[in-house]
């Protein structure tokens, strides 16, 4: 059995090599992407009122066609706010994640 410190040195791989979030923590980014992730999770909100509403009232005039688009809007824009309210929450975690191995 090899450790990992011995493969390393055999194939020439040089350990304690990996990202460095300590540059990114400083630079500012933190406030600007949760500013745009906030921007993002309203737009997807205010989509999901507006073809929620669209739906209500195509489906009560008998418009199927307009009715379809709406439900599938109401979808993406729900999934549109699931995936901007958890983005941030799931780099924390991808981050966390890479720094274990």
């Amino acid at each position: 059995m090899t450790t990992p410190t011995a493969f390393a040195a055999r194939t020439g791989l040089v350990t304690g090599v990996g990202p460095d979030f300590g540059a990114v923590t400083g630079s500012g980014l933190y406030p600007i992407i949760g500013a745009l992730l906030t921007i993002a999770l309203i737009t997807a909100v205010a989509m999901l009122v507006v073809c929620a509403a669209i739906w209500a009232v195509a489906s009560a005039v008998g418009s199927w066609q307009v009715t379809s688009k709406a439900r599938i809007g109401v979808l993406l824009a729900a999934l549109g706010a699931v995936l901007s309210g958890g983005a941030l929450t799931w780099i924390n975690w991808l981050i966390d994640l890479g720094n274990t191995f």
